[in-house]
């Protein structure tokens, strides 16, 4: 999750999250990334495959999170999941300057991503017709998360 710092009392906001969807009678798990702060989000991005501390360390944070955080002096907040907490990205995100924020075990209802997340797989959810296969999902996932307005993603924050 990335979280930001800012002019909103000096609190943190913000997030990103790695899971899987299920829609209708069809099973998908495959990775997804996206994140938000207050007033910000990335691009959707799929990682095909098995999730590794490795794949996390090239595939997500080197090209997408450390971008993100640099470009809008932010804070990253990511669950405990094994890649996220292993030597080679915990090294790789020091070296990198990232500064991350603590974050308790078995905690997701402390982080906003949910309530964004909640938000998208609804809105997948309403499509007519249900896609019907992993490049309908992926193109209908990349239109529902474009256009979740901003103002409810920062309502979704401010919530928490």
């Amino acid at each position: 999750c990335f979280h930001c710092t800012g002019q909103m009392a000096d609190s943190v906001y913000g997030v990103m999250w790695v899971s899987g969807l299920l829609i209708s009678t069809l099973w998908i798990e495959w990775p997804m990334v996206y994140g938000v702060c207050y007033g910000q989000r990335t691009q959707v991005h799929f990682i095909d495959g098995i999730l590794n501390a490795q794949r996390y360390r090239d595939e997500i944070l080197r090209p997408i999170v450390v971008p993100f955080i640099h470009d809008h002096h932010l804070m990253l907040q990511h669950d405990n999941a094994r890649p996220h907490v292993a030597r080679i990205c915990t090294q790789f995100l020091e070296a990198e300057n990232i500064p991350v924020l603590a974050w308790p075990a078995y905690s997701p209802d402390m982080s906003p991503i949910e309530h964004v997340w909640d938000a998208l797989d609804r809105r997948i959810r309403q499509c007519v017709p249900v896609p019907a296969n992993i490049q309908q999902l992926r193109t209908a996932i990349e239109e529902k998360w474009t256009n979740i307005p901003q103002a409810t993603i920062n309502n979704l924050i401010n919530s928490m």
